[in-house]
């Protein structure tokens, strides 16, 4: 329990952090937000009253103490461009970043693990070497590649699911699914296979099957249930970087999700929004790597001693 609460403590620190190096890092950038949103034409006066409005002509830590405890209080602040309140708009949009990066990461898992387990079986063999080649190109090739071979060959000339995902419903997350999935299910594919092989080389394993158990459920109630701890860390993290990092795909396939809206954000140099998905974007990986550690604690006893 004293572990928890000192991450939580850290995860505390660590988004101020953050908070303030976003803060920075958009003030710091060449344009003015203000005249992005005005537009060229607008004379000096109306920029002046502008600026003077949203407290932009205020010194840099009173804005950004401004900022910060309305960020806890639950106020992110007002979209330049849209007018409408950061948090209103990423509650909005979240939930087709949810639908989309859970679909992905149960495609991932599922071809992950049992591409891992059917390559640790056969080490060394035609399906190893087969799904350890697979799931190196899944690591290597970029998101946006995958994604745009997919939909060329299967939404463009093949026509068996829609292009764009705006409005296609469940059949349209199929796609976006294994493009943003397909990176994660390499890692959880090579990470079982190599956790598993090396599981089923210790000494317990040999003296399950000495006493006559099958190979099933040797793998699967003594082998598999070590193996799969670091499997079920990483899969933990990889949720919250799904949620996180999808913006390509939402970019690609026209989903309207937190990564278009930070995209939209950068285009019109519209700063709340954009510091609001970004800030909200880390909290989920912060999150994310949290409730893997405890996780981890929970199902490994050792580490539920050490702390």
């Amino acid at each position: 329990m004293s572990n928890i609460i000192r991450r939580i403590g850290q995860t505390v620190v660590i988004l101020l952090g953050v908070a303030l190096l976003i803060f920075i890092m958009l003030r710091i950038i060449p344009g003015n937000a203000i005249i992005t949103m005005m537009g060229e034409h607008a004379n000096a006066e109306a920029i002046e009253r502008m600026t003077a409005e949203l407290g932009l002509d205020q010194p840099f830590y009173v804005q950004f103490w401004r900022y910060i405890t309305g960020v806890f209080s639950g106020d992110l602040g007002t979209s330049y461009s849209l007018n409408r309140p950061v948090g209103e708009l990423i509650a909005t949009s979240f939930p087709n970043t949810a639908r989309l990066a859970i679909a992905a990461a149960l495609f991932a898992w599922v071809l992950g693990i049992v591409c891992g387990i059917i390559a640790a079986v056969r080490k060394n063999g035609i399906l190893d070497h087969l799904f350890m080649g697979v799931s190196l190109l899944g690591v290597s090739v970029p998101v946006f590649m995958v994604a745009m071979v997919l939909q060329y060959l299967l939404a463009y000339k093949l026509d068996l699911f829609p292009i764009s995902s705006g409005n296609a419903g469940a059949i349209g997350y199929v796609l976006p699914a294994i493009a943003l999935g397909w990176n994660s299910a390499g890692s959880i594919a090579r990470l079982t296979r190599s956790t598993l092989a090396e599981v089923l080389q210790e000494d317990y394993i040999d003296t399950a099957r000495a006493k006559g158990l099958r190979r099933l459920p040797v793998i699967t109630r003594h082998a598999l249930r070590n193996a799969v701890l670091p499997v079920i860390t990483m899969m933990a993290v990889q949720l919250s970087s799904l949620l996180s990092g999808a913006v390509i795909c939402e970019t690609v396939f026209s989903i309207n999700g937190i990564g278009r809206l930070a995209v939209q954000a950068i285009e019109g140099r519209d700063i709340p929004l954009l510091q609001g998905t970004i800030l909200f974007s880390t909290a989920l990986v912060i999150l994310g790597n949290l409730v893997a550690d405890c996780l981890y604690s929970l199902l490994d006893p050792r580490i539920r001693k050490e702390v």
